[in-house]
């Protein structure tokens, strides 16, 4: 078994902050993600990114493996967890499929469902359930055409097993969240004998977008303005998944304020969540002679200490 570098694999350094973690993925994700990237081992990439992901933004789990890292992983190399190892900081919740051996010697396995799995000349005996991890992208939410899924299964023929390989299209579910499990009648694997079909299931995974943040069925977006814009109010143009609308600022806007954009966010069973667009006031990289002394003005005359509070 070879050791997975993690950090490597997303582009970033041992000490990267989560933000930069998060930011890697999003980028990387989007790039391999098989609805956009049809070349060959693309999938595979986007599996490697996601497992690095999914490693690094826990701090804990990112904690049990940087100790494994100092205990002598190197890309590429043979790799055995210590004698002894355990990981101690909670479950993988995913199945086995999804990610790598080494993710899976070191982090254990997630015991995935194969209800019904039987030995071959079994008679009556439902056959085995598959599990598919379903990535989509939030505008796939919105859609209304169906999202084609491949996958191989089982058949046992002749005292041998032949992957067979099968399409679906797939109706993705109102109000569908990320992690949510969901369920296909009679899509799994062929039954033995007289036995029903197994079942298909798919895990969903929103594929991280490069604006919006989710929060349930909300989306949140940062918004930057320029202090003028926060101070005297402006109309400003925000993307939402349908499109770009027209914002109004009102007068004094303060960094942090959420405006809320009722019906933007993503679906859920009984309508639409929101959109919360976060102010961030951004300062002009650079300034001039004329626009220096226009701050100096505005500073002896506004009065205004934003630290008072301290005093107190």
């Amino acid at each position: 078994m070879q050791f997975k570098d993690y950090y490597q694999i997303l582009g970033v350094e041992p000490d990267a902050e989560s933000k930069d973690i998060k930011m890697a993925y999003r980028r990387l994700a989007r790039k391999y993600h098989p609805d956009v990237n049809p070349e060959a081992g693309a999938e595979d990439k986007f599996k490697e990114v996601a497992e690095a992901y999914e490693v690094l933004k826990d701090a804990e789990r990112r904690a049990e493996y940087d100790e494994l890292r100092q205990y002598g992983g190197k890309p590429g190399a043979g790799f055995e967890p210590p004698p002894g190892w355990r990981y101690t900081n909670g479950t993988n919740s995913f199945s086995d499929q999804e990610f790598s051996d080494f993710f899976n010697s070191v982090f254990g396995r997630a015991g995935a469902e194969h209800r019904g799995a039987q030995s071959e000349g079994n008679f009556g005996f439902k056959g085995r359930d598959l599990e598919l991890e379903m990535p989509i992208f939030l505008e796939d939410t919105l859609a209304e055409e169906s999202k084609q899924v491949t996958y191989h299964i089982p058949v046992f023929e002749d005292g041998q097993v032949r992957q067979i390989k099968k399409s679906l299209n797939v109706k993705i579910p109102k109000g569908v969240t990320d992690g949510e499990r969901i369920r296909i009648k009679g899509q799994g694997a062929p039954g033995q004998g007289d036995g029903t079909n197994g079942d298909l299931y798919l895990h969903i995974r929103l594929v991280p977008h490069p604006l919006f943040d989710i929060q349930g069925h909300n989306l949140l977006i940062t918004l930057p303005l320029s202090p003028w814009e926060a101070a005297l109010g402006a109309k400003v143009t925000v993307p939402t998944l349908t499109g770009k609308i027209n914002l109004t600022i009102t007068p004094n806007a303060q960094s942090g304020q959420k405006l809320r954009i009722k019906g933007k966010g993503l679906p859920t069973k009984t309508g639409m969540g929101d959109l919360y667009a976060i102010v961030k006031i951004v300062m002009p990289p650079t300034t001039n002679d004329a626009t220096e002394q226009l701050w100096k003005k505005l500073a002896s005359s506004a009065s205004f200490d934003p630290r008072t509070a301290w005093s107190n």
